[in-house]
């Protein structure tokens, strides 16, 4: 007789789908995210601060990051946008 660990019938167990998405996620840096969205750093914080752009994470005392996964979807709305439009 076996046992279930982790996957049973395809389907993961909840607590295994968040521990690998949260393996996932990666942390861009100003430098990237300005490479990425073609902003600059300022529009990048009036855009913050507007509530339009994601919210960066503190990665240390003096530091911050973006969560790629936000940065993506704010690029995909970006071009739903723009294409609706045209």
């Amino acid at each position: 007789m076996s046992v279930c660990s982790g996957e049973c019938y395809g389907v993961t167990s909840m607590a295994a789908q968040l521990k690998e998405a949260l393996a996932r996620q990666t942390i861009l840096r100003r430098k990237q995210v300005e490479a990425r969205t073609g902003l600059s750093r300022s529009t990048i914080y009036e855009r913050t601060k507007a509530g339009t752009f994601p919210v960066p994470i503190s990665i240390g005392a003096k530091a911050v990051g973006w969560l790629e996964s936000e940065i993506d979807a704010w690029l995909t709305t970006q071009i739903q946008k723009s294409r609706k439009t045209a």
